[in-house]
Order: C-alpha cells, then sequence, then structure tokens
C-alpha cells in the first residue's frame, strides 16, 4: 500500500489553512462592506429602503460567522503547535475558484466609487407609460407635491387634456435625447422595486426655452404648468416650465412605488 509522504500532509495542510484565512477575511471584509455602507448612507444607491433591514442582518450574519471562523482558526493552530495533529484537524474542502467568486464582488463595491444610476445608465429610451398602475395613491396627493412618479401614474390614468392648467413641483435629473424637440427635456428619475437590479427609468417632458444649456445627468427642480403639446410625434401633457434650479441630488434618488 502506498503512504503518502509527510511533507504531502504537510502541503496540504498549509493550502488549506491559508485558504481558511483567506475565505475569513472575505467574510469579514463583507461584513464590513455592508457596515460601511449602511453608516455612509450609500445603501441608498442600491436597494429600496424598506429593504434596508436585509443589510443590517447580512452585515451582522457576515461578521458573526467571519469571527467565528477565526477563533475556530487560532484555536487549531495552538493545537497544533501543541500536538502536530494535521491529520486530526479537517476542514471543508474550499476551491481557489470559489474565494474568487466570493472575492471580486467586494473589490469591485471598494474599488468602485458609489454612486446611484444616472442618465448613463439609461440605455435607450425612456417613456412615461413604464410603471405598474396598481398604485392609486397618487390622485389623493396634491398636484404641486406630486413627484416624477406620481405624475408618470397619473398619465396612464387620465386623459391627457384632463392635466391642462395644473401645477407641477418636481425634482430629477436631465435626459436628453436627439429626438427630442426644440427646447425640450424630461426630468427624469430611476424607480426601483427591490434594487437596482429592476430600475426602471421614467421622466416627465418639460419644454423651457433654455433647454438647450442644460447639461445631461444634473439634478433641476423644475416649475410649472402643464398643457398637451407634441413631444416625440405623440399629444401628450408637457410641463411648460416657469422656474428651473439646479439641485444637489437627493439623499434618496429613487423613487419606490
Amino acid at each position: 500500500m502506498t503512504s503518502i509522504p509527510a511533507h504531502d500532509h504537510e502541503h496540504d495542510h498549509r493550502t488549506e489553512t491559508i485558504q481558511l484565512w483567506i475565505k475569513t477575511a472575505l467574510l469579514i471584509g463583507l461584513g464590513i462592506y455592508f457596515v460601511y455602507n449602511i453608516a455612509s448612507g450609500n445603501l441608498a444607491n442600491y436597494i429600496n429602503a424598506r429593504f434596508a433591514w436585509l443589510s443590517y442582518v447580512a452585515a451582522a450574519l457576515f461578521l458573526l460567522i467571519g469571527l467565528f471562523s477565526a477563533i475556530h482558526l487560532l484555536r487549531d493552530h495552538g493545537h497544533d503547535e501543541h500536538d502536530h495533529g494535521h491529520e486530526d484537524h479537517h476542514h471543508e474542502q474550499i476551491s481557489w475558484r470559489s474565494l474568487l467568486i466570493i472575492a471580486v464582488p467586494l473589490l469591485l463595491g471598494t474599488l468602485i466609487p458609489s454612486q446611484p444610476l444616472g442618465a448613463q445608465a439609461i440605455s435607450g429610451s425612456i417613456s412615461t407609460s413604464s410603471v405598474s398602475l396598481s398604485d392609486t395613491q397618487t390622485f389623493n396627493v396634491a398636484p404641486e407635491q406630486r413627484n416624477v412618479l406620481d405624475w408618470v401614474r397619473a398619465f396612464n390614468q387620465n386623459d391627457a387634456s384632463s392635466f391642462d392648467g395644473q401645477p407641477a413641483d418636481v425634482i430629477g435629473f436631465v435626459y436628453v435625447e436627439p429626438s427630442f424637440g426644440e427646447n425640450q427635456f424630461m426630468v427624469a428619475r430611476f424607480a426601483i422595486s427591490c434594487c437596482v437590479a429592476d430600475a426602471t427609468a421614467i421622466g416627465v417632458p418639460v419644454m423651457w426655452d433654455q433647454a438647450p444649456a442644460l447639461k445631461q445627468g444634473e439634478w433641476l427642480e423644475v416649475k410649472g404648468t402643464f398643457s398637451v403639446a407634441a413631444f416625440q410625434g405623440d399629444q401628450i401633457p408637457v410641463l411648460q416650465a416657469t422656474s428651473v434650479e439646479q439641485v444637489e441630488q437627493p439623499e434618496h434618488p429613487y423613487l419606490y412605488p
């Protein structure tokens, strides 16, 4: 019967220990990453605020499992130093590929600055009819207090002419396409149900004589009144702006259906 040399056992044990320490470091790193996003407010760039509690749970679990793993490894190291019983300490084998899969999102999240989706994340066109109509609370909100999502919902449930003369005060980022008419742009936001993976770009059409001077993606507060006008070939409610002011990006940039 062929026996495995002692130095091979030593090499395998050392490799296994290194992998376990890397796994432990990644778990603790993920926990710290979640804690940082929670403390810095960056969490709002990724998920719907009502699901924030899941990140608290994830942070706690990653840290607890990582710390438990570290304590276990230190205890095993102490045993090995006393009795050199390497063959008595068996751990579940971890592949380098598995460790890489865990490490990549942590590295990307750490190295790439956190920022919410904006105009540059929109591929193709956005419309005023792409949001679920399940919520009827829009009509309990005064026109001046409606946000972009409220107006998009209202547009889908009423005749365009019913919005003539209605006042609006909305905040969003500038979105412009070459197909827009002269002096037209959209004040846009992203709506997310769960996280950025299901984000939907929505917008309110705006007419303003200084629109060509606006920068794609800058945040604005737009005030005015609606009237039916041509926008991308359709007769729809268009906000005739009377006031356009640059503002800071909101603390919570997304809107939640």
